[in-house]
């Protein structure tokens, strides 16, 4: 089984999201993509089969499967683009969130996503607890978000990784107003197995929108502040998210792997 890993929302190796992609002639089980997935010990493994002419794509963390993943969805397009699909400009992918799409526009790969709504919840003293630090507003969707008063907070923050996973939401966003670009975020993830995601897309789903209705823009720069770093170039329209990024090539490898 052929392997490629592609970095995601940079044009730079070693920076952005690594994600680990595979594109099967057949569906294998669900045990053995989990072995694969905790072997490469990346934030995310992706898997892909065709199907007349879509495709249907998973998502796994060394966590478990999961119901979004923006970076493997740029790197999976990425790899069919380049290398099995190199006639298309755009793929169409059946998930566990419906229908996604992403299209090739010169160097940027642009994925159409749902937006997460948001709801205000309280700022609660284990969420200041586990964070270590104050947001001055909160809000849930699939996961949960705070807002920083600045740029400099959020990237200060240390949380306690095992407080984390008392708090509600799968993973944990903080972001702040940017000083170079629009907002700027961190997201941790520990309920998945990964501490901290270096670029997370599906947490844009949530960023964006707030930011988006902060600012009075649908057109939002995004910088993810770990220490891979990562830049999205988004639309909001509605309820869905324009999320675009550049991606690298770093390896492709042969998996010695069986039922």
């Amino acid at each position: 089984m052929k392997q490629y890993i592609v970095d995601a929302f940079t044009d730079k190796v070693f920076h952005g999201n690594p994600a680990a992609i595979c594109i099967l002639k057949q569906w294998i089980s669900d045990e053995l993509m989990m072995n694969i997935t905790k072997e490469n010990n990346l934030s995310e493994t992706a898997f892909a089969v065709k199907t007349g002419d879509h495709y249907h794509l998973r998502w796994f963390t060394p966590g478990g499967e999961i119901d979004l993943c923006g970076h493997a969805t740029l790197a999976c397009a990425f790899v069919l683009l380049n290398f099995y699909e190199k006639d298309l400009e755009h793929i169409t992918f059946d998930t566990l969130s419906g229908v996604l799409t992403v299209v090739k526009k010169d160097d940027l790969y642009e994925m159409d996503f749902p937006a997460y709504s948001l709801k205000p919840v309280t700022v609660t003293a284990e969420i200041i607890d586990a964070i270590g630090a104050v947001p001055k507003e909160a809000y849930m969707g699939r996961d949960l978000l705070c807002i920083f008063d600045n740029e400099e907070a959020v990237i200060k923050i240390h949380p306690d990784q095992k407080k984390l996973l008392n708090l509600d939401g799968l993973l944990l966003h903080v972001t702040a107003k940017g000083c170079s670009t629009d907002c700027v975020s961190r997201s941790f993830a520990p309920k998945c197995n990964v501490e901290e995601d270096p670029v997370c897309g599906s947490g844009h789903c949530h960023i964006v929108p707030y930011w988006a209705n902060k600012l009075g823009k649908s057109e939002i720069t995004a910088y993810q502040a770990s220490k891979r770093g990562g830049t999205l170039y988004c639309n909001i329209a509605g309820e869905r998210v324009k999320m675009a990024g550049k991606a690298v090539f770093y390896s492709v490898g042969e998996l010695n792997v069986n039922e």
